[in-house]
C-alpha cells in the first residue's frame, strides 16, 4: 500500500492499493437474523404491501423519532417528493438550489412545473435565501430546500421568505435523516419534508422514502395519492398513483432502527479519523459539521483548491480510482448543466458562479460500516502522498492526456 516513487501509483502502472472498490455509499448491513425473522413473518402473513403492519409501524417508528405527527411511507425518495410536490399543489414555477442531486429537479419537471435554479452559498452549499427573492415571480408557487450534506439549510430565512410571498415550502432532507437544526430533528420544517432511504443511504429500506409533516390535511392528500387515491376499500376520491412501500422494505427500516446509533458511532469515528489524517494539508479543507447538532456524518467532503494543491479535483479522482477508491465527484456538474435543462431555452445565459466552482473541486470519499479503520488509513496516506508530490504528478498526468495515452 506504501507509495515511495511515483510509479507506485496505479495510474502510472503499480498496483492498486487495494484489492477491491472502495465504494462511497456502500450500503449498511443490518442484524440479518432479526430481519430475516421479519421476512418469514410476513410471509407467513401473506401480507407483502398495501400498508401491512410493518409497514404502519415503521411510520410510526420515523414520525416519533422526527418528533412529527405524520409519515407517509413510500416506494422511493423521488416518487416520495413527486407526491409531495403534487398534495402540496405546486404549479408554475418552483426555486429550487441548482447544486442538489438531479432528481431534486426533476421530480418537478417530471410534473410539468419548472424547476428555476437559485444560486448557493460558497460556505454552506446550501441555496442562497440572498439570491431567492429576485427569482419570484407570478408564476412561482414554491420553493424546495436542499439540507445538502444531512446540514441544516436556511430554515428559518426560507420560511421568512416564502411566508412573506405566500409559497409553499418543501425541503428535501435525503442526507438528513436523524439530523437536527437548532436541537430540532430535520423533517418538521416546511409544509413538509422528504427523506430517502435508498440502499446509499447511512439509514435505509433496500429501498425507500417518505413524506413527514405535521399538517393533517395535507397528510391526508399525501396518503389518498399515494395509493390511487382510494379511500377505504372500494372508493377512490382523487386521482394517484401507486407509491407505496412494501412490507419487506419496512422489515428492513425496522431492523436498521436497532443498529441506527451504532451505525452513526461508525460514520462519526471515520469523520473523526479522515479530520486528524487530512487536517494541515495545503489546498484540501475537509467539510465541518456543527458539533452542537445532531449528524449522521454520512458524507465526507473534501475541498480541493487547486492552485494551493498543485493537482485538481479530476486528476485526484483519477488516481484514486486506478488505486480502487472509488471517490465521487458530487453534485457535478450542476443540475443546470444537465439535460433536459442545459438544452432549454428557458435557462439560456444561465450564471451560476458558485455552483459552478463547487462542482469543479468537491470530492466525496467513503465511508460507512463496510469501510475498516485500516482502509481509512490508506486512503488518507494515499492522498497525503499525493499532495506531498501534486505538481510532478499533475505535469505527468496531463503528459499522458495530451499524448493520448
Amino acid at each position: 500500500m506504501n507509495k515511495t516513487i511515483l510509479n507506485d501509483l496505479a495510474v502510472f502502472g503499480g498496483s492498486p492499493a487495494f484489492p477491491e472498490p472502495l465504494h462511497v455509499g456502500r450500503p449498511n448491513a443490518c442484524h440479518r437474523e432479526r430481519f430475516l425473522k421479519r421476512v418469514n413473518d410476513l410471509l407467513d402473513r401473506r401480507w407483502l404491501t398495501n400498508q401491512g403492519p410493518f409497514v404502519t409501524e415503521f411510520e410510526q417508528r420515523v414520525a416519533e423519532f422526527l418528533g412529527v405527527r405524520h409519515c407517509v411511507a413510500m416506494c422511493n425518495g423521488t416518487t416520495a417528493l413527486e407526491i409531495a410536490i403534487r398534495a402540496a399543489g405546486l404549479s408554475g414555477e418552483v426555486i429550487v438550489p441548482a447544486f442538489t442531486f438531479i432528481s431534486t429537479a426533476h421530480a418537478l419537471k417530471w410534473q410539468g412545473v419548472t424547476p428555476v435554479f437559485c444560486d448557493v452559498d460558497p460556505r454552506t452549499h446550501h441555496i442562497d435565501p440572498s439570491r431567492l427573492e429576485g427569482l419570484i415571480t407570478e408564476r412561482t408557487t414554491g420553493v424546495i430546500g436542499v439540507h445538502l450534506w444531512g446540514r441544516p439549510c436556511a430554515v428559518e430565512a426560507l420560511e421568512e421568505i416564502t411566508r412573506k410571498r405566500r409559497l409553499k415550502l418543501l425541503f428535501d432532507a435525503a442526507h438528513a435523516f436523524g439530523n437536527s437544526h437548532q436541537g430540532r430533528r430535520i423533517g418538521s420544517f416546511g409544509d413538509a419534508e422528504v427523506f430517502s432511504f435508498h440502499a446509499t443511504k447511512f439509514f435505509h429500506t433496500l429501498e425507500g422514502g417518505a413524506v413527514v409533516t405535521n399538517d393533517d390535511g395535507l397528510a391526508r392528500v399525501l396518503r389518498l395519492m399515494h395509493n390511487m387515491g382510494f379511500s377505504g376499500y372500494d372508493q377512490v376520491v382523487c386521482a394517484g398513483t401507486n407509491a407505496k412501500m412494501n412490507e419487506i422494505s419496512a422489515a428492513m427500516g425496522l431492523t436498521m432502527f436497532e443498529s441506527l446509533e451504532a451505525i452513526l458511532a461508525i460514520n462519526q469515528r471515520h469523520y473523526r479519523h479522515y479530520e486528524r489524517e487530512l487536517s494541515e494539508i495545503p489546498g484540501l479543507q475537509l467539510m465541518r459539521y456543527d458539533e452542537g447538532e445532531r449528524n449522521n456524518y454520512q458524507y465526507i467532503v473534501l475541498d480541493i483548491d487547486e492552485p494551493k494543491a498543485g493537482i485538481s479535483r479530476d486528476q485526484l479522482v483519477v488516481i484514486l480510482h486506478k488505486e480502487n477508491v472509488l471517490a465521487r465527484r458530487y453534485f457535478y456538474p450542476g443540475c443546470h448543466q444537465m439535460e433536459p435543462y442545459r438544452s432549454d431555452p428557458f435557462y439560456g445565459g444561465l450564471h451560476l458562479p458558485v455552483t459552478d466552482h463547487l462542482a469543479g473541486r468537491l470530492l466525496i470519499l467513503p465511508t460507512g460500516e463496510a469501510l475498516q479503520p485500516d482502509q481509512v488509513t490508506g486512503i488518507c496516506r494515499i492522498i497525503r502522498w499525493v499532495m506531498d508530490h501534486a505538481p510532478e504528478i499533475a505535469q505527468r498526468l496531463s503528459k499522458n492526456t495530451e499524448g493520448g495515452k
